[in-house]
């Protein structure tokens, strides 16, 4: 359904369905109340489903509407008890269907089905674009991530034809103020009907693509004060925009990441410049100006982001050595040198005691060719770990990802170290 008034949604309504049933004149409905009983009447001869896409427009201009779902699907109701249609509630704004079924909502205990439709993974939506290199699959994964409609609606098929077509890629789809890709990230905010100021949950996520994933550094970047940022924060990890991470070690610790890839693409490279995009015939020299913010901002922590959730549901099963019940992040002090260090991955397992060991910890580098000095900043963590008394911090792995490579000295210590993992970006799209 499109977004429009009550009366406009009903005749909208109307004319799908008489469409449909080859009815020489659209259906005239009064109300909503004998329009879902015309759609119940199409299923007293057999089964069929209803799809009603963009459901949130409609409650916008009828609040009313869930109540009346609610009460033509009320048990022995003799309309009800005689149809088989399947209605289907659809839409995009995370917030807002998540609470359809929640608490004392009108529709809690009519649904037979709550299904969230995810994005792909960085493996099939690598598949999706058909992107065989993993270092563009993962470039391109960082702007686009898994969403399905941005290869075939927004980019038009338009897919790098290789590594070295990523960044003309870029120009012609992403920077092109003729794509929709453009201003997609706008867009999927404008589309949350919870977010009431705009401009404040932009500069949230703006603080965030700008590397302070904490309540403090975010409240800085926004010269508030950190208790304000509560509601922000809660409402948009609401409807899907962002991701609340704690730290593994510091309960009380917890650091925030944007959960939508082309949103932090907006934010870290589009938005600083989008006034001069709009105004330039060819956005190449802009693009090179934007490459070291996206590779810092962008791809670094989204690399670090993959890494972690191929650790947990796709390494196979020996990498560790046990099944990964928990992988994030994390922050160890070192009292001895004043300093603390921190972990883009630290993975636990789950014993027969219920306890959590220590099963290892990692390092991620995007453009960085790892060597020993890595591997040794990630020893010296294991003994401050071990030292503080972690359950298995002793024998926990030490594990290097990195998308550029690994030196000869740091490959021939994984050879000789059983306890030494070498992931490289190939790995991460290896199907198990």
């Amino acid at each position: 359904m499109d977004e429009a008034t009550d009366r406009d949604s009903l005749n909208q309504f109307g004319a799908q369905l008489a469409e449909h049933q080859n009815a020489p004149a659209p259906f005239s409905f009064e109300t909503w109340h004998s329009a879902i009983d015309a759609l119940l009447a199409l299923g007293r001869e057999r089964r069929i489903p209803v799809v009603i896409d963009e459901f949130p427009y409609l409650v916008a201009a009828n609040a009313q509407l869930p109540s009346i779902i609610q009460n033509a699907f009320a048990p022995l109701r003799a309309e009800r008890d005689s149809s088989r249609t399947c209605l289907l509630l659809c839409g995009s704004a995370m917030s807002f269907m998540g609470r359809l079924l929640s608490g004392n909502a009108s529709l809690r205990g009519r649904a037979g089905l709550e299904l969230v439709v995810p994005t792909l993974d960085h493996q099939l939506a690598a598949e999706f674009w058909g992107v065989d290199d993993p270092a563009t699959a993962l470039k391109v994964n960082a702007i686009v991530g898994g969403t399905p409609a941005y290869r075939r609606e927004f980019a038009r098929d338009d897919t790098p034809a290789g590594p070295d077509d990523f960044d003309s890629w870029v120009v012609r789809t992403v920077l092109s103020p003729a794509s929709p890709l453009f201003r997609e990230a706008r867009y999927l905010l404008a589309d949350e009907p919870e977010l009431h100021d705009i401009g404040l949950y932009h500069s949230v996520l703006a603080a965030i693509a700008a590397g302070n994933a904490n309540r403090g550094g975010i409240a800085s970047y926004l010269g508030r004060k950190s208790g304000d940022l509560a509601h922000p924060l809660t409402v948009l990890e609401d409807c899907g925009l962002i991701a609340r991470e704690p730290d593994v070690f510091k309960d009380n610790r917890t650091s925030f990441r944007i959960a939508e890839p082309l949103v932090t693409f907006y934010h870290a490279v589009t938005r600083p410049i989008w006034s001069d995009l709009e105004h330039t015939r060819d956005a190449t020299r802009l693009w090179q100006r934007s490459r070291q913010r996206f590779v810092g901002n962008v791809l670094g922590p989204h690399f670090e982001h993959l890494c972690r959730l191929w650790t947990r549901h796709m390494a196979p099963p020996e990498l560790l050595g046990d099944y990964p019940n928990r992988v994030g992040s994390g922050t160890v002090n070192d009292a001895s040198n004043k300093t603390s260090y921190e972990l883009d991955m630290v993975a636990f397992g789950l014993d027969d005691d219920n306890r959590r060991p220590l099963l290892a910890i990692g390092e991620s580098k995007w453009g960085d060719i790892m060597g020993l000095a890595h591997l040794d900043r990630l020893r010296r963590i294991r003994v401050l770990l071990t030292a503080q008394g972690r359950y298995g911090a002793e024998t926990a792995k030490l594990v290097c990802y990195s998308a550029s490579g690994f030196t000869d000295d740091l490959v021939i210590a994984a050879a000789n170290e059983p306890g030494i993992v070498l992931v490289g970006a190939g790995e991460l799209y290896r199907r198990q």
